[in-house]
């Protein structure tokens, strides 16, 4: 991918937060990179190379800066002017594609050939699919090393590594120095707990963040307070819990996650990431929308305001299958009657409120889900996604695209485009999904009568591509309208 040199060299004499994660900047005079937020002298502009991804950085022959820390960047975001293949692929290797796979098996999932996903990443990232991989992974643990103090084996396998010796390997080639010479004294989470920071770009509107997922909260597996979200999870088929809390004035949030065995920590980690959007470029986001007019007053009102993600794929679908048709307080009624029939009770004290793991898609295939107060075209439609799921006719995931996605889980019965899109917007963050046929965004788009999902698809057109991050303006304008 090009970047403009002149502009990011201005982001970089600005340390603007907001380009955190955009660029690194390798400095040729010292053999390292650094983020734009760098707080050592600014190099000359001749003496400076920029690169899209701290990978390419290291390709380059770079190696992080200790003061800054790229392993503690907002991420790299989205880039909508990337071929689709590469957007899935980084969006599989970050939820862990390449930890137990190969680059041809994610090819094959992205539905290219290994050579040419090779070229892809090496003209639009600047590094080769593994070395994105293993960035991600090394830096994870540097993110470990400085931020708990869990002991250095246990770093290992958090961050996917399957031996100690790799781990190691892998950190001196990146660092230039071995775990125990980089290492502080990390902070000790809650007794049993693991805390890291969750960093962004600025601003994020948290209080829409929360409030979107409140009122949708289901029982027994979320609790949402206005500073703090929490719910249970499954790690190497164990119960535990995450919880991602509010930090005001600083760029970042705070997860705590308790769980027997912390050996996929980093998949947890990026999960609960997607749940607050916080991979996102709000600056660019806004830039792109404010070219309408009747969407930049909303932009304005709500500066930094994100897609809430979902911790699965399945349990956000389900979730979109009940609310066909009822209130948003209906369809949260029902969602807490399945998990209270249906959902395996934590026997493990999680804190107040949670109490079960949301059904497995096994459970629900042959469930009596009547029985949760569903109609008999909701109930079928829940059993035939379950089986999709078990028998992997569909799969909730980067691996597809929108279009592919929409089309899948719409051959399901019982399942529109409706439900699709909005599967689409909350499990794969997916920036370009638009339920347009939803009462909410036309009413919000309309004048005197809500707009035709016809009239809304053809204005949203201007939207593109972050018709997402559009339909939650457009939602919210409505609860701003109620409160007022």
């Amino acid at each position: 991918m090009e970047l403009d040199g002149d502009r990011c060299y201005r982001a970089l004499l600005s340390r603007d937060r907001r380009f955190d994660g955009r660029f690194f900047t390798g400095v040729t005079t010292t053999g390292i990179y650094c983020r734009p937020v760098c707080p050592a002298p600014t190099p000359k502009r001749a003496n400076v190379r920029f690169y899209p991804t701290a990978a390419a950085a290291q390709a380059a022959g770079f190696r992080p800066c200790l003061r800054c820390k790229p392993e503690h960047s907002a991420g790299t975001p989205a880039w909508p002017a990337v071929p689709e293949p590469v957007s899935r692929a980084l969006a599989l290797i970050g939820s862990g594609a390449l930890d137990d796979g190969s680059v041809n098996d994610l090819a094959a999932r992205v539905g290219v050939g290994g050579r040419q996903l090779r070229r892809l990443f090496d003209a639009h990232v600047g590094a080769a699919p593994l070395a994105v991989g293993r960035a991600r992974r090394v830096h994870f643990a540097k993110r470990m090393l400085d931020e708990t103090d869990r002991p250095v084996t246990e770093i290992a396998f958090a961050a996917g590594y399957g031996s100690v010796r790799s781990f190691n390997h892998d950190f001196a080639a990146t660092f230039k120095r071995p775990p125990s010479e980089v290492r502080r004294t990390g902070r000790r989470g809650p007794a049993g707990a693991i805390a890291m920071r969750l960093a962004y770009r600025p601003p994020l509107d948290w209080s829409s963040l929360a409030s979107f997922v409140a009122v949708r909260a289901t029982r027994g597996v979320e609790v949402v307070t206005a500073d703090a979200y929490r719910r249970t999870i499954v790690a190497d088929d164990a119960p535990g819990s995450i919880e991602i809390r509010f930090v005001p004035g600083e760029a970042h949030l705070m997860l705590t996650v308790t769980t027997a065995s912390p050996a996929r920590l980093l998949g947890i980690v990026e999960r609960a990431r997607r749940i607050a959007d916080l991979g996102a470029d709000p600056m660019s986001i806004a830039d792109s929308l404010s070219g309408d007019a009747f969407m930049a007053g909303l932009v304005r009102a709500r500066p930094g305001l994100r897609v809430p993600g979902a911790w699965d794929g399945f349990e956000v679908a389900v979730r979109a299958i009940v609310g066909q048709q009822v209130s948003v307080a209906g369809a949260t009624t029902v969602a807490s009657r399945l998990v209270e029939l249906f959902g395996k009770p934590v026997e493990t004290d999680l804190g107040p409120g949670l109490t079960h793991l949301f059904p497995s898609a096994a459970t629900l295939a042959s469930a009596e889900v009547e029985a949760a107060g569903l109609r008999g075209a909701q109930a079928d439609a829940i059993r035939a996604l379950a089986r999709a799921i078990c028998d992997g006719t569909l799969s909730i995931d980067a691996s597809a695209g929108l279009d592919d996605l929409v089309s899948r889980m719409t051959r399901l019965p019982g399942v529109g485009d409706w439900t699709a899109h909005y599967v689409a917007m909350r499990a794969c963050g997916e920036p370009d999904a638009f339920p347009a046929s939803d009462l909410g965004l036309r009413k919000a788009a309309g004048d005197a009568a809500p707009a035709t999902a016809r009239a809304l698809t053809a204005r949203a057109q201007a939207w593109r591509p972050w018709r997402s991050y559009a339909a939650m303006h457009l939602w919210r304008s409505l609860s701003d309208k109620e409160t007022a």
